[in-house]
């Protein structure tokens, strides 16, 4: 029930919920660029989209059409930033709830 009061807390925050829906669209979209360029399933597409802007990188999949390795460039630049900011607001929500 702890865990739930810190996610209910965090989507009550405008702030956080802008962040999470910034983050959904990345994702979203890089889901979506994968599906249909590298012709990917959706989970194929959607985990490699987070395991890419997680900088994670497993190497279990790689784009091999031009246009994804091109795409690929400008998505970690701009999404990176944006998980690393998602990941780091949710920890410090988190920190200060439970110091609560």
């Amino acid at each position: 029930m702890y865990l739930v009061n810190i996610i209910l807390s965090f989507l009550r925050n405008n702030e956080y919920r802008k962040l999470l829906l910034i983050t959904s669209i990345i994702i979203g979209f890089g889901t979506t660029f994968y599906h249909y360029i590298e012709v990917w399933s959706w989970i194929d597409a959607a985990y490699f989209s987070v395991i890419t802007l997680t900088t994670i990188g497993y190497g279990d999949f790689s784009p091999a059409t031009d246009l994804g390795k091109l795409f690929t460039v400008g998505y970690i630049d701009i999404g990176v930033g944006v998980i690393l900011g998602f990941i780091n607001a949710v920890y410090h929500h988190y920190k200060s709830q439970n110091q609560k």
